[in-house]
């Protein structure tokens, strides 16, 4: 039986109509993915969206009340800046606080801002300006931190080897020091440091009375410049708390130095109030305000947690103690 040909051109014209299935295919794919995709949006937008009705219902609802002064609630827009205690050491407080704020926030309402000295950051602005080339040469070094700015001088600018006398670079640096320290009222602690290497002199019998020498030393020099002196206390580490490894001479030339440390906390000088003469008074209640008035006013060697001295008029802070008095046999 005879059956007629297709032609091929019969073929071809059939495969291009049905070509559109392939697009409409692909169509059908990207639009289920597409509602795949706003459908877990909307899953996981479940819970801003109520935070948002909540406070749209708070505002336009609940805000009868004349008093309140702003939304109640969490709040729908995430808090990017976490909220944090304010610096309270140099310009951190004026600028976090301000006068206005420092009035309004009740939270700072403890804070006794007169305690607080001047502000350390202006002060380290200030002394990289005077110690520029001494900071650059590596013989001086201006740290900050929480409630200290230090001040390291390299020991030899200061004195000769194994002596505690200062020289005239010491005097040099100094006066430019005092400049700024006259303006404020930071208390300041000077303190001493030694190398490893022993030393047994009939001046300096061991590192310890080197260190604190050589602090003593820097402290006389500022009270000559004009530093108050009540503002000042010593402290001498001698070998005991190094800045580097004493196995190199680089080490070594590290240990050595002075360094003077201003507190955020400004000197308070002590009221003594001059009792009135009282005729009932009797010798003993005398005898008592004049031993406990001596006591105040003694000079005093207090040992360091991390082993170190400090020789002061202050009575010793937490976690500091006085060696007992020897008394002579």
């Amino acid at each position: 039986m005879y059956r007629p040909r297709r032609s091929v051109a019969v073929e071809a014209d059939k495969s291009d109509a049905e070509r559109w299935l392939v697009s409409y295919a692909d169509y059908m794919t990207l639009l289920f993915a597409l509602f795949v995709v706003l459908y877990s949006m909307a899953t996981m937008e479940k819970e801003q969206f109520k935070k948002l009705q909540d406070t749209i219902s708070k505002v336009f609802v609940e805000a009868t009340d004349k008093k309140e002064t702003g939304i109640q609630g969490q709040s729908v827009q995430p808090d990017i800046h976490p909220q944090s205690d304010f610096e309270l050491y140099g310009s951190g407080l004026e600028e976090a606080t301000g006068p206005t704020l420092l009035a309004d926030n009740a939270k700072l309402e403890h804070i006794d801002s007169t305690k607080l000295g001047s502000p350390l950051a202006a002060m380290q602005k200030d002394i990289n300006r005077a110690l520029r080339s001494l900071v650059e040469s590596g013989l001086a070094k201006v740290t900050l931190d929480e409630d200290w700015l230090t001040v390291e001088l390299s020991s030899g600018l200061l004195f000769g080897s194994g002596s505690a006398s200062s020289n005239s670079s010491a005097s040099a640096v100094m006066t430019e020091l005092t400049a700024i320290l006259k303006q404020t009222d930071n208390f300041m602690r000077v303190r001493g440091y030694t190398d490893s290497v022993p030393i047994r002199t009939e001046q300096f019998p061991s590192n310890w009375e080197l260190s604190v020498a050589r602090a003593a030393s820097i402290v006389r020099l500022l009270e000559q410049l004009g530093v108050a002196p009540q503002r000042m206390a010593i402290e001498g580490y001698g070998q005991y708390s190094p800045f580097a490894e004493n196995t190199t001479a680089q080490g070594r030339s590290q240990n050595r130095k002075v360094v003077i440390a201003l507190s955020k906390y400004a000197y308070e000088p002590v009221v003594v109030e001059t009792p009135e003469p009282v005729e009932s008074e009797t010798s003993a209640e005398q005898v008592a305000e004049e031993a406990a008035q001596q006591e105040q006013n003694k000079v005093r060697v207090i040992r360091l947690p991390h082993g170190g001295i400090r020789i002061t008029t202050r009575p010793p802070e937490p976690g500091e103690e006085e060696p007992p008095i020897q008394q002579e046999q």
